[in-house]
């Protein structure tokens, strides 16, 4: 079967198209033949090296597919190694996915839409009339935590994105207004994933017992270490947050996930499918998404060409 590999640890450069055996599942696991596989920023760090352990090469990465059982099951699944025509998953993780929802909703929401879900109620737990600045608001998880925050009860939205063309889907999503540090009014909760000179504009704009959560550092600059007599003076709270564990507690799929399924299909929230790309040109998918030129959820479709 088609797989994409690397074989050593590097840019998108790395990412090989290769003819590899299908997977075998084991106990309580099954096959899935991929519909259709999702991009995500983190892939991006096992392919340099910042997630995996050099003795984990020869890899193939991608961690969630729609697709289809042998049982004709369509599927929405975490998986190990995702950019392959197949997949194997466990069988107690497979989400069942509507019919009438395409595959590139259906990862939207898979991590990007829970990482959106799980950032508002569970890390900054936004409280209804609260004021909401979402940086990268144009991404996958940003474009849904515009939304979300809308729909969960948030008075005001900005939105912070890197171009015009960015920033007006945004407000299209929902959002009031484009966010310009300084900001004219401080804000109550801040959601951001790039770090670097973003972190810092948020952590100065947060009101009295505002919440700062950071989920990534997509600008791969160093974090300055935070002075906890600042953090006081601030009156202010800075929040980390990592989907992986938080998958890990009760209840903190399922029910999330059936509630974005029910506001997609309402028509309540619009996942944005970016651009989608033959499973054979995942490199140019890695360097487009890295060069900040796609929007929404970016996936790969095994047997496009």
């Amino acid at each position: 079967m088609l797989a994409i590999r690397f074989d050593r640890f590097g840019g998108p450069e790395v990412l090989t198209p290769v003819d590899v055996p299908a997977p075998v599942p084991g106990p309580g696991e099954v096959l899935v033949a991929v519909e259709a596989a999702g991009v995500n920023f983190a892939d991006t760090f096992q392919v340099d090296g910042s997630y995996l352990d050099p003795a984990l090469l020869p890899h193939v990465p991608g961690g969630e597919v729609v697709g289809r059982t042998e049982d004709g099951r369509r599927v929405l699944a975490k998986v190990a190694h995702g950019y392959a025509e197949l997949a194997v998953a466990r069988e107690a993780a497979l989400v069942e996915v509507p019919e009438e929802l395409d595959a590139a909703r259906a990862l939207a929401l898979l991590t990007q839409g829970l990482t959106a879900w799980h950032l508002l109620r569970s890390a900054a737990r936004l409280r209804p009339g609260e004021s909401v600045v979402v940086h990268s608001a144009a991404g996958g998880v940003g474009s849904l935590a515009v939304q979300l925050a809308r729909e969960f009860g948030a008075g005001r939205v900005l939105a912070q994105a890197s171009t015009p063309d960015k920033e007006r889907l945004a407000l299209d999503l929902g959002a009031d207004e484009p966010a310009r540090y300084p900001l004219a009014r401080r804000a109550d909760v801040i959601l951001d994933a790039a770090g670097g000179e973003l972190f810092a504009h948020a952590l100065g704009s947060l009101a009295d017992f505002g919440r700062l959560v950071t989920y990534g550092n997509a600008s791969r600059a160093a974090f300055a270490a935070l002075d906890p007599g600042r953090l006081g003076r601030l009156n202010a709270s800075v929040v980390g947050f990592w989907l992986r564990p938080t998958l890990a507690l009760p209840g903190a799929l399922d029910g999330p996930l059936k509630e974005l399924f029910a506001l997609t299909l309402q028509g309540r929230l619009r996942p944005v499918a970016g651009p989608e790309y033959p499973l054979a040109q995942a490199r140019t998918a890695h360097e487009e998404l890295l060069a900040r030129r796609t929007t929404g959820k970016v996936v790969l479709r095994p047997g496009a060409v």
